[in-house]
């Protein structure tokens, strides 16, 4: 895959490193994408040194009350589109019940690391669940 193949077209900013775009699957309003234009850590660095100063600002200027600024790396991460792209949600009080733990979200059932649900399943709990042999 090549930058000019992306499948992200609706452009905020475009500069001589990176695009940023709308996200067209939101999570939030205002979810949006740092996309480098060549696969080198360097690039990919100037987008998450952008993410940060975007939602950085966007706290200061009360857009939002915090923000989650992450990538999915491989299939098994949930990448869809196999370029290395850096996600900025903008997170505001309210947008979901507890959101304790985070990015730990990711595996719902180990968002919130405080819950006795976290807790490590024995070797009874993995036979039940049928993920292991007997």
């Amino acid at each position: 895959m090549e930058f000019k193949d992306i499948p992200w077209k609706d452009v905020l900013i475009d500069t001589r490193d990176f695009t940023v775009f709308k996200d067209k699957y939101p999570v939030t309003e205002g979810h949006i994408l740092f996309v480098p234009k060549t696969q080198t850590w360097e690039d990919l660095a100037k987008c998450y040194k952008a993410a940060y100063a975007w939602g950085y600002d966007w706290v200061d200027k009360d857009y939002c009350t915090g923000y989650n600024i992450g990538q999915n790396i491989g299939s098994s991460a949930g990448q869809t589109v196999m370029w290395p792209h850096v996600h900025l949600i903008p997170r505001r009080e309210g947008d979901m019940r507890d959101p304790k733990g985070g990015v730990r979200h990711v595996i719902p059932e180990k968002g919130n690391y405080t819950l006795d649900s976290y807790a490590i399943p024995t070797r009874n709990d993995l036979l039940q669940m049928e993920l292991f042999d007997q």
